[in-house]
């Protein structure tokens, strides 16, 4: 079973969880830039944050034989923050990098006025950037905000097909269908989805255009939740190509859409890397 983790926060993780990953299938992963839990106070500590996102954490996963891609932005939350606000003006030197799949994760957290502006200013640059995007729908309000993120889509004039929306749920899942965009699902202890009611949205609406990810980052998650996903779709009768559909084909499909996805490089087989000392620790 080929796994790619279309949303998941490696900077919080582990190597540990690495090799746990490979172990459970997981060969690509693409990492959005988000809140890393304590407030940033300046653009730059945006910029030393981006680089290893395209640097150092590229390079953690190919030790463990996973490709590792990014996407870049000013997340919703700290759009309200005035310190950050300037990073929109950095971002167009990241956007032009090779390992940057899409901008995300943009969107909305409170529903501001100063979220509307992010999120409409970085829509823009992904069309002058020709990106697909990702966009991370509230934690509160969910059916509201995932309305009015739809409407602004609409008005940005960004192709559907280049919009994946991500953190649905049953009430969400419909609307966003409709739209002509991506649907995206975080398989997250206690605050989002499960794996039964992941395969039950599935087998309700269907495979098509939906995308499965673990979201795990500095909070209680879990990095196997894609592969205990597709287990569960193979318990509930899914067959095999269907699991590899949602599993890699469909990331596959939405962020190739930036031309920036070279999967000939994931390594078939990393077991060597976890052998003797060929992995470095840090401190070493």
């Amino acid at each position: 079973m080929r796994i790619f983790d279309p949303h998941i926060h490696m900077t919080s993780r582990t190597t540990d969880d690495y090799e746990a990953m490979y172990a459970a299938g997981v060969r690509a992963v693409v990492e959005p830039s988000f809140w890393l839990g304590q407030p940033r106070t300046s653009v730059e500590s945006f910029a030393d944050y981006f680089d290893a996102l395209l640097g150092w954490e590229p390079f953690r996963a190919a030790q463990f034989g996973i490709q590792h891609r990014c996407t870049i932005a000013l997340n919703p939350k700290e759009a309200n923050d005035p310190r950050c606000t300037g990073v929109l003006d950095l971002l167009p030197r990241y956007l032009a990098k090779d390992g940057v799949v899409a901008v995300g994760e943009i969107g909305y957290d409170s529903m501001t006025p100063e979220e509307d502006d992010a999120l409409a200013r970085q829509l823009q640059l992904a069309l002058e950037n020709g990106l697909p995007v990702l966009v991370h729908t509230p934690h509160r309000d969910k059916a509201v905000g995932t309305r009015r993120t739809l409407d602004v889509v609409r008005e940005s004039g960004i192709p559907p097909e280049h919009v994946l929306i991500d953190h649905l749920n049953e009430l969400t899942v419909a609307m966003v269908a409709d739209s002509g965009c991506w649907m995206g699902f975080s398989v997250y202890p206690d605050t989002k989805m499960s794996e039964d009611r992941m395969v039950r949205i599935l087998q309700e609406h269907g495979t098509a255009r939906k995308l499965v990810n673990s979201a795990a980052d500095w909070g209680r998650s879990d990095p196997l939740k894609t592969r205990k996903t597709a287990d569960a779709m193979l318990a509930a009768g899914f067959d095999d190509d269907t699991v590899d559909e949602v599993m890699w084909r469909n990331p596959v499909t939405f962020y190739g859409q930036s031309g920036r996805l070279d999967l000939d490089t994931v390594a078939p087989d990393a077991t060597a890397l976890f052998q003797g000392n060929s992995v470095q620790r840090g401190g070493e």
